[in-house]
């Protein structure tokens, strides 16, 4: 095709600018290798299409730039979700039985996977394979907590793996055991998680590969075009190259690998190696480091122990070895990513920010992120913006995992105080500091406009029931920006992406109707109806045939 030629015209748009939440003037747009290249009346971007334009009339469709998720696990959350989806079991029934349903269909000897596993579920009793009772009898079982940072073994699972008792971890890791040390089934993190898991069967590089393919095709279908990709494990990496060469990558990816504990100067030295590396639709940028667990497992690090004495230590043994690993990365310009859930983690990665950028100027304008944030005083607030840190958040985990009463286990772990600073979107938001949003896929669904709505009303998926801190709600414009303005600077990538222009990609989102103006409460049913990856249709709508 000739070069003048664009790839794709999209005419009779609505094209949103997502710094001011209006409306270009202009009702069309042509796109060439990758980019924007035309802007302009109807008349004059369709006569620039030739023979082999893809031209696609939108009849008036709102176009914003591509939606990009701030934080994913494309290929691990494809491995993870094999099995029975057990995420929509609000109690020890439900779960029952669905594993009773899933054991009944199993070929003997069978394993039987599961996942998206609530402790809220579990109601009164302790999260243990005792409390879902008989059904798993003889079973070799092992189920994802919906957190991804524990599991639930049965007790033939157990004995396969020659579990027996606890085991001493080099990160802050367990196998719950009763008073008698016996193992109770859970395993908290993912060195424990990973002695059990050594044991299962795996699935095939192949069978990954396909299902990480059709996760990203379903991705594109809800309105990504990007997506923050929080680690490189086994092989994630060969597998993106893979789907690219096969053109089946349909949402541009962004890979942090993960350093953790024990990761000495030669390793951080590899790491610093690899960034830039990938390929035309996937590339390495960033590390991902983890400063603690979760609140639901009493393995977050918070400053004051939870209500059951848990929760008091960093996931690095020792967390000044996490702050040298922070600035040698901050000295070599790579951003840095932090899983930091509890009060006293988020503090610890804000001091060691702080500490490399003053030992290491010579690292510039490094844009560091901290991910989750789930509970901070208002001075940790404050030093957000103070030294430029980007929160990468997740507002669905709050309305689906926690409550507004305070009786979910999240809330009664923290107590009333700090469950009542949950999720603090807004206040970061107003202090001035960048905030990305994103699912934390498998942990929370994927698709975008669901997580847009729950940062505007902050309500569980029954929408009757009330919003769990309404003053943290985003505006419907922060909330848009939250999935392109702010991920495409977090990223360095604030002159090619995050807006409609000349020059910048061509990754582009269409909806049936203006999501600014479209009600919180029907936000997320609001159709896509075409998505755009670097010029070229991933998901085309029937109502735009």
């Amino acid at each position: 095709m000739p070069s003048d030629q664009p790839d794709l015209v999209l005419l009779s748009a609505r094209l949103l600018d997502p710094a001011t939440g209006a409306f270009l003037p202009q009702t069309a747009l042509a796109a060439a290798h990758g980019a924007i290249v035309g802007l302009g009346d109807d008349r004059e971007i369709r006569a620039l299409a030739g023979p082999a334009t893809t031209v696609v009339d939108l009849r008036g469709a709102v176009v914003t730039p591509g939606l990009v998720d701030g934080h994913l696990h494309p290929v691990s959350g494809a491995e993870r979700t094999r099995g029975v989806d057990l995420s929509g079991c609000t109690d020890l029934d439900g779960a029952r039985a669905a594993l009773a349903a899933a054991a009944r269909a199993l070929a003997p000897g069978a394993w039987l996977r599961g996942w998206g596993l609530d402790p809220n579920s579990f109601g009164d009793q302790p999260v243990a394979a005792a409390s879902v009772g008989p059904v798993l009898e003889g079973v070799p079982a092992l189920l994802d907590l919906f957190d991804g940072h524990s599991q639930l073994a049965s007790v033939r699972a157990l004995e396969l793996a020659g579990v027996d008792g606890p085991r001493r971890f080099e990160q802050a890791a367990e196998i719950v055991c009763d008073a008698a040390g016996r193992p109770t089934g859970l395993l908290l993190e993912d060195a424990a998680c990973e002695v059990v898991e050594a044991a299962a069967p795996k699935a095939t590089r192949d069978e990954v590969r396909d299902a990480t393919a059709e996760v990203l095709r379903r991705m594109a279908a809800s309105g990504l075009t990007g997506g923050h990709v929080m680690d490189a494990g086994g092989d994630s990496l060969a597998i993106y190259g893979e789907l690219e060469e096969r053109g089946e990558l349909a949402v541009r990816l962004r890979v942090a690998p993960i350093a953790q504990p024990g990761t000495d100067e030669r390793a951080v030295g590899r790491l610093i190696r690899q960034q830039g590396t990938g390929g035309t639709l996937w590339q390495v940028a960033g590390v991902k480091l983890f400063m603690d667990g979760t609140i639901d497992n009493g393995t977050a690090w918070l400053e004051q122990p939870d209500c059951h004495g848990q929760s008091t230590h960093a996931f690095w043994p020792e967390p000044e070895a996490y702050s040298r690993v922070v600035a040698q990365l901050h000295a070599a310009g790579v951003p840095t990513n932090t899983h930091a859930i509890g009060d006293a983690a988020v503090r610890h990665v804000l001091d060691s920010v702080a500490g490399a950028r003053a030992a290491h100027p010579e690292g510039g304008a490094v844009r560091h992120r901290v991910e989750h944030i789930e509970t901070v005083p208002d001075d940790t607030v404050a030093r957000f913006a103070e030294l430029g840190v980007t929160a990468s958040m997740q507002p669905t985990h709050c309305c689906e995992y926690t409550r507004a009463d305070h009786t979910d286990n999240w809330s009664r772990r923290l107590g009333e105080e700090r469950a009542s600073r949950a999720f603090r979107c807004r206040d970061l938001w107003d202090a001035g500091v960048r905030v990305v949003l994103g699912s934390d896929w498998p942990i929370a669904p994927f698709p975008p406009l669901g997580v847009m709505a729950g940062a505007r009303h902050r309500r569980p998926g029954d929408l009757s029931l009330p919003p769990h801190g309404p003053e943290q709600a985003l505006t419907p414009l922060q909330a848009l920006q939250g999935y392109t303005l702010n991920p495409a600077w977090v990223a360095g990538d604030e002159d090619r992406a995050g807006r409609i222009a000349l020059g910048h990609r061509a990754d582009l989102t269409v909806f049936a109707d203006n999501p600014l103006t479209v009600p919180d409460a029907e936000l997320a049913a609001l159709p896509v109806l075409l998505t755009v990856l670097a010029g070229h249709p991933t998901h085309r709508d029937a109502r735009l045939a």
